[in-house]
């Protein structure tokens, strides 16, 4: 049901801004509970959205403080679709950022994704679910190799995805207007459905490799 997200308050932004560079102790206490009411509380607000809107975004956790003063600066989120496999957002000065990723993976992740990417089938529809990603402006990344895994052929027509060890699809989504309105629940629904392919492969291909 619409209605608990009203976007962020631009006093976030103002929150934000007192928290850059190395904040001290007495600054974060200063500033703790407006942090929590004017960017974290909004976070969950969103994330409760987008899990009514789609019954797969359910589990989801929305990161609290860390000593680290970069997780002062920048409100994290992720939503779970499978085992290491899943939608991160991240608020801050900079405005709302979106990622699909497959990171940290369980041991057996990286052979079972390596042997889907070789396989003709399964390999073709990944490389051209990640051109397509590519082409919506998302950067893609991750852990890669310097060179081929062992057991693949270097000439490997996919040998840039096999050198993979995890996988980011990532991109800026503003720091406009709309960050302060509810239409922040459909840019972010938006930019899941441009993931929703790679992140569904992943789950089909390395979910169940732990």
């Amino acid at each position: 049901m619409r209605g608990q997200f009203t976007g962020w308050p631009e006093q976030a932004m103002d929150v934000l801004w007192q928290l850059q560079g190395e904040p001290t102790h007495a600054t974060r206490e200063r500033y703790r509970a407006d942090r929590e009411r004017l960017v974290r509380q909004p976070m969950i607000a969103l994330l409760n959205e987008v899990a009514d809107a789609d019954p797969r975004y359910e589990d989801f956790s929305v990161w609290h403080y860390r000593t680290d003063s970069w997780w002062w600066q920048h409100q994290g989120a992720v939503i779970r679709l499978g085992r290491k496999i899943e939608i991160g957002l991240r608020f801050s000065l900079d405005g709302l950022r979106i990622q699909g990723a497959w990171w940290y993976p369980d041991p057996g992740q990286v052979d079972t994704f390596r042997k889907a990417v070789a396989s003709e089938r399964s390999g073709r529809e990944l490389s051209a679910i990640v051109e397509d990603v590519r082409k919506k402006g998302y950067d893609i990344s991750g852990d890669v190799m310097k060179r081929s895994p062992r057991g693949y052929p270097t000439d490997h027509s996919r040998t840039n995805l096999l050198r993979h060890r995890s996988l980011i699809a990532a991109r800026p989504l503003g720091c406009e207007e709309w960050l302060h309105t509810p239409e922040a629940v459909d840019r972010v629904l938006s930019a899941a459905a441009d993931l929703d392919a790679l992140l569904m492969w992943l789950v089909r291909h390395v979910k169940r490799a732990a």
